[in-house]
């Protein structure tokens, strides 16, 4: 199979890029004797798993069919977290978990008795302090449901859990300001952390990224972890598939309105719904900042504001061009939708190898069932 042959839009793993930043994640491990389990909110390709196996502890949850996938495909450790669980949910999942980590005391209190002696039983707490770059990802927002406030907590919760989890951060790539978290954390709650056996510091910390100094942060967590006496867990996922991925389109037509547009046959509406949802442009592999010739980068849905970026580019584009749209794993694949009924992008691994392996693809039997299954009579 040749990259040459396959029809766009689709998405290209590159497992050497991928093993290059679980590589980091065990350079991680072995200073900080953190546990990493794979956040599959953010990314659960359960196709590319055998590569990332050997190299984290397990998974980590938001949703009953996450824990499922989680258990059958990758193993190890299985955590499930959700915002609300219903009883149903709960029942569900409880003999498949390792870790059962509830978003509010009543949750707990209501379906404790079902966990019980099946998983550990944890409960989400939310410091008050977060890093994130925008609000509608800042768990430590305004009028925030996500864990219990330090004012809200019974001290006497703690006689019956084994575990918390805080989630406070989105892409920090900062290591100083995670420190200072941590620190902000251990002063807070460090007299309720001394009486448990685990805790997670949740996902969004960008040790992946270039130049970030994984010594340091390893060494940070190992002094919490040391002084509290309890085995931490990060739940990466951005930081593990970040710049792994292209979603690979082609123009299919240009339009001038002032500015010349190159339509491509995808959107971010249906394919990378992030960018449209924060307002962060894409990254084009093709485009130069010192091109003359600039194009909106626009998609083929019927939204007027439904487009991937500017760029430039140093040469005309033409129709019938590849384009390759950068770092284009992290809530995108798990977020795919049948908008305007477009053609869903396939997915493709390119092995170590060179080899380009198939992990999935679509068609129209798989739009018209997402409609419906059954017509009324």
């Amino acid at each position: 199979m040749q990259k040459s042959d396959l029809k766009t839009p689709y998405f290209m793993i590159n497992e050497d890029k991928l093993i290059a930043n679980l590589e980091k994640a065990k350079q991680l491990k072995d200073i900080s004797g953190v546990k990493l389990v794979l956040a599959l909110k953010c990314f659960s390709t359960w196709g590319v798993f055998d590569i990332i196996k050997p190299y984290l502890d397990g998974t980590t949850s938001s949703g009953p069919f996450e824990v499922k996938l989680g258990h059958e495909t990758f193993g190890g450790e299985t955590h499930a977290y959700s915002v609300g669980y219903s009883e149903d949910d709960v029942r569900e999942v409880a003999d498949i978990c390792d870790k059962m980590i509830f978003n509010s005391q009543s949750q707990l209190a209501a379906y404790r008795y079902i966990v019980e002696g099946k998983a550990s039983l944890g409960l989400r707490l939310n410091p008050g302090v977060s890093y994130a770059g925008q609000d509608l990802a800042n768990p430590a927002r305004q009028f925030s449901r996500l864990g219990v406030q330090m004012d809200h907590i019974k001290p006497e919760v703690f006689d019956s859990i084994h575990g918390v989890m805080f989630h406070m951060n989105c892409e920090n790539k900062d290591v100083d300001a995670f420190v200072a978290l941590l620190d902000a954390i251990s002063e807070q709650f460090g007299e309720y952390l001394n009486r448990l056996d685990w805790v997670s510091l949740g996902g969004g910390v960008f040790f992946t990224w270039p130049g970030y100094d994984i010594e340091k942060l390893g060494l940070a967590l190992k002094a919490f972890a040391d002084k509290h006496k309890v085995q931490l867990y990060l739940e990466p996922g951005e930081a593990i598939i970040t710049k792994t991925t292209d979603l690979v389109v082609t123009v299919v037509d240009i339009v001038e309105n002032v500015k010349k547009t190159a339509i491509v046959d995808s959107a971010t509406e249906a394919h990378r719904l992030d960018t449209l949802i924060y307002n962060e442009p894409a990254s084009v592999l093709e485009a130069s900042e010192q091109g003359e010739h600039e194009y909106v980068i626009g998609s083929c849905s019927c939204l007027a504001g439904d487009q991937f970026c500017v760029a430039n580019f140093e040469q005309p584009l033409t129709i019938g061009q590849k384009l390759h749209i950068l770092d284009s794993a992290g809530y995108t694949m798990v977020k795919l939708n049948w908008f305007n009924g477009l053609r869903m992008p396939s997915v493709y691994c390119e092995r170590s190898t060179g080899e380009i392996q198939k992990l999935n693809e679509f068609d129209y039997a798989d739009f018209k069932r997402s409609l419906s299954k059954w017509s009324v009579k």
